[in-house]
């Protein structure tokens, strides 16, 4: 897409810190980190988000986030990392473009992901269990 940030990365429009590619990825280092060593995994083809991604291809851009994660770990030596993808406005996604987090963190770092967690009836869990179930 000519609008799409990412696309235009991809195509070399905009310089980019890149430490893996191949035919159907480009990993880069994010623009806007979180932390040093904050990285992006972007398809190549432009796919706006999970719901558009084809099966095959988010079960491979998943192992390549595990491996990436790996390299991130042993390289900024830091104690875990996030694997983000957000998808949808009200999920945070600002960027229509299928894209992976993988952030460095530290036990220190101050950075925290959370929500306020909610309490449901066994009835509302069992309904909406039994329609996860049919849909799957």
């Amino acid at each position: 897409m000519s609008d799409c940030i990412f696309c235009k990365i991809i195509d070399g429009e905009i310089p980019s810190y890149t430490i893996y590619e191949d035919e159907d990825f480009k990993v880069i280092l994010d623009a806007f980190p979180g932390a040093l060593g904050h990285t992006l995994i972007l398809p190549k083809e432009h796919i706006a988000d999970v719901f558009c991604m084809d099966s095959l291809k988010l079960g491979l851009i998943h192992q390549l986030a595990g491996k990436i994660a790996e390299a991130i770990k042993d390289v900024c030596h830091c104690d875990g990392v996030n694997i983000l993808q957000n998808n949808g406005i009200a999920a945070g996604q600002t960027v229509f473009h299928y894209h992976i987090h993988i952030i460095p963190r530290f036990d220190d770092d101050g950075m925290r992901f959370g929500w306020a967690t909610k309490k449901f009836s066994n009835e509302e869990l069992e309904s909406i269990r039994v329609l996860l179930t049919k849909k799957i």
